[in-house]
């Protein structure tokens, strides 16, 4: 098991094309940790604002009655991948890793991949 700073230093260095990585609780809209961005990019911020899309798509599957979980959210900008992927694992309740890479040189499938695997790791 891998705790938090290590389950992102791995996203940074096993994913190709990771820009950033973050783990949220999307219950209190704050980063738990962070790794990447810089001053283009601020994780903090993108983290507190991916929240609300969580929070919207958890609203309307149930408002639609879907018994159902999310695996993952995927932001397709012009340049990059934004992955949401929520936890499952116990005690990760209203947590969810969030990927941002590079979509010139990141491949989506194996992020996907990779990331479900740390998420597996992830002690919390």
């Amino acid at each position: 098991m891998a705790n938090t700073e290590a389950s992102l230093k791995e996203a940074m260095t096993s994913i190709e094309g990771t820009l950033g990585v973050a783990l949220v609780d999307y219950t209190s809209g704050m980063a738990l940790g962070t790794l990447g961005g810089g001053k283009d990019f601020n994780l903090e911020v993108a983290a507190a604002g991916n929240t609300d899309v969580v929070r919207a798509k958890l609203r309307t599957m149930e408002h639609l009655g879907l018994q159902d979980e999310i695996e993952d959210v995927l932001i397709t900008l012009g340049g990059q991948y934004h992955l949401i992927r929520l936890l499952k694992a116990r005690g990760s309740n209203g947590l969810f890793l969030y990927l941002v890479l590079d979509k010139g040189r990141a491949n989506l499938a194996m992020a996907r991949h990779q990331l479900k695997r740390i998420e597996a790791e992830l002690e919390v």
